[in-house]
């Protein structure tokens, strides 16, 4: 399969862009983040006083998720990633990050790069992640 693709069930894109790509025996996964498919973040919490919790835990379990998600709709997985591209908003959540990161993938799974990044597009965001994956053989 080659082609771009939206995928029924997640968050629409915020722009004119797919959440996937297949050229040849890579697939390309847009950056992703938590946004759920009513528009809402897993991860964010307001109490009554409006005051907002973050949490970098929760959010990038729902990232790796979505990708996982996307990767199932062109028949491939997670353990089909060969390199990943992680932006962070703040550095500080680079444990909490890196703790959730290890339950999905270890040594010997994707090639990984992670950079601060100064905001995304939602204050509510701490995290977004692209993928690189080959067709399962």
């Amino acid at each position: 399969m080659t082609g771009a693709r939206t995928i029924q069930g997640l968050a629409t894109p915020r722009g004119r862009f797919p959440h996937v790509k297949v050229s040849g025996d890579l697939i390309f996964v847009s950056g992703t983040s938590s946004r759920c498919p009513d528009n809402s973040f897993a991860g964010v919490e307001v109490d009554e006083f409006g005051t907002t919790n973050v949490d970098i835990r929760e959010q990038t379990r729902a990232v790796i998720e979505n990708i996982g998600r996307i990767l199932a709709e062109v028949d491939a997985e997670l353990a089909d990633i060969v390199q990943i591209t992680t932006f962070l908003v703040n550095m500080n959540d680079f444990g909490g990050y890196n703790e959730v990161y290890a339950e999905y993938f270890d040594e010997d799974g994707p090639a990984r790069t992670t950079v601060a990044v100064h905001q995304l597009p939602h204050p509510h965001l701490l995290i977004e992640i692209q993928a690189i994956a080959r067709t399962p053989r």
